[in-house]
């Protein structure tokens, strides 16, 4: 198989997995930590660019999961994190990675977040290397071992 097939359909699952869990990933904290995750996903090359912010705020909009939590308010903190990320891109990773971190204490809201970070990144068939470690990172954040997700 493929590598692009083996993505895909990694990403397929993960979003299955994480739909089953829906009901379970309504917290403030999971919303913020998710919206985190899509922004260090959107700028892993260290810029935020207009194309990939557009286009993961679109992800964002569509992913079911995510509708539990009003789109403009997910839009605003998605949009906020890139902001802190296109002044001070090592401070920000830095506090968004504290924002991640605050659902460590919840496995099933901390995997997800993960899930979420890999299926936004693979959404375009491409989970490049920056992409790659910038979830890497947030496993070890939330005291996840990355191998857990093949990163």
């Amino acid at each position: 198989m493929a590598l692009w097939d083996r993505l895909k359909e990694s990403a397929t699952t993960m979003q299955g997995q994480l739909v089953a869990k829906k009901n379970e990933l309504k917290s403030g904290a999971f919303r913020d930590a998710s919206m985190a995750m899509c922004a260090l996903v959107a700028a892993a090359d260290g810029s935020v660019d207009a194309s990939e912010r557009q286009r993961v705020a679109s992800l964002i909009a569509t992913n079911e999961v995510l509708q539990n939590f009003p789109a403009d308010d997910l839009h605003a903190r998605f949009t906020d994190y890139c902001q802190k990320l296109a002044v001070d891109f090592d401070f920000g990773k830095v506090s968004l990675m504290q924002t991640i971190g605050k659902v460590a204490k919840k496995p099933t809201e901390a995997r997800a977040v993960v899930q979420i970070g890999i299926v936004i990144g693979g959404a375009d068939g491409d989970f490049d290397k920056d992409e790659q470690a910038v979830v890497r990172e947030a496993c070890y954040a939330l005291g996840i071992a990355p191998a857990e997700f093949d990163l």
